[in-house]
Order: C-alpha cells, then structure tokens, then sequence
C-alpha cells in the first residue's frame, strides 16, 4: 500500500547561513553604521538587537530576504514584539517553528479526510502525519490538496513509498 509522510522541517544550517548573510549586510551597509544591528543564533530562537525600532524593522527585513533567498519558508518563523532594552535600543526574538503541533496534525487530517479521493486514509505519528491509500494517483492528489491549503506551516512530502 503506498505511503508518504507530511512533515514540517527547518534547515538549520540554511538558517545559520542567512543570519550570517544578514549580519555581513548589516555590518557594511550605510544605513546600518552605528547602530550596533546583529543577529544572535541560540537553539530554535533568533535574538535581534538594534539602536532604534526604525533599524529593527530594517533587519528584520534584511533577515527575511536572506531567508527566502535561502529557501527557508517564512511560514517557519514566528516574530515577537519589538521590545525596549537597555539604554534605549530595541531588542526582537523570532522563533523557529519545525514539526507539525497536534492541533495542526488534527486539521491536515480533516482536511485529507474531506478533500482527498476515496481509499486515502491518514494518522498522525510523533510530529508528522503517515498518509496512505490504494494508488499512487490518490496520494499524489492528496498532496496537491495539501499544496493548496494553508495550514500557517512549511510541509514537505517525504518518505513517498509504493
């Protein structure tokens, strides 16, 4: 019986390489000097310091370019509040979302339980979700459904098993 997996994953070292892309940038461009703009990297959060709310708004987008450009899913990040630090200047922390929530599983589940074609039949597993069916046209219009739904997190298709 043919199987695929739907997971939500995160590159990390995609990630690493975008902060640092984002840092060189904000090290060197004019808007920046002076501001003292870098990007920490700690587990699945991403600390960001700044002068002003104005340059923060400017890094984050700085970082979101890089990111994208990486191919690291916006999806993926959630961003907090810019927040006031020491001495007047601004600090943000973003965090990284990678595995799909029980509440996420239960929607793609529903959603492959109404949209997809008969015999297609799903579970969740840890943080991610097995899908199954009789043929391989099935699953692959399973996976076209879930391409078009928008769950608010990246979901790659892995594990596809005949």
């Amino acid at each position: 019986m043919p199987t695929f997996d739907v997971v939500s994953e995160i590159d990390m070292q995609e990630v690493r390489n975008a902060v640092d892309q984002a840092n060189r940038e904000a090290a060197t461009r004019f808007d920046f000097k002076g501001t003292d703009s870098t990007i920490e990297i700690a587990d699945m959060k991403l600390q960001l310091h700044s002068a002003t709310e104005d340059r923060m708004r400017a890094l984050v987008q700085v970082l979101e370019e890089k990111l994208v450009r990486r191919e690291v899913s916006l999806k993926s990040i959630d961003k907090g509040k810019i927040e006031e630090a020491a001495k007047g200047t601004a600090r943000m922390e973003i965090t990284l979302k990678a595995g799909i929530s029980s509440d996420a599983a239960k929607a793609i589940n529903k959603h492959i339980k109404d949209n997809a074609p008969k015999g297609v039949s799903s579970s969740t597993q840890g943080n991610q979700v097995r899908v199954q069916g009789k043929k391989r046209d099935d699953l692959q219009s399973a996976i076209a459904s879930l391409k078009e739904a928008d769950f608010g997190l990246p979901l790659q298709f892995v594990n596809f098993r005949d």
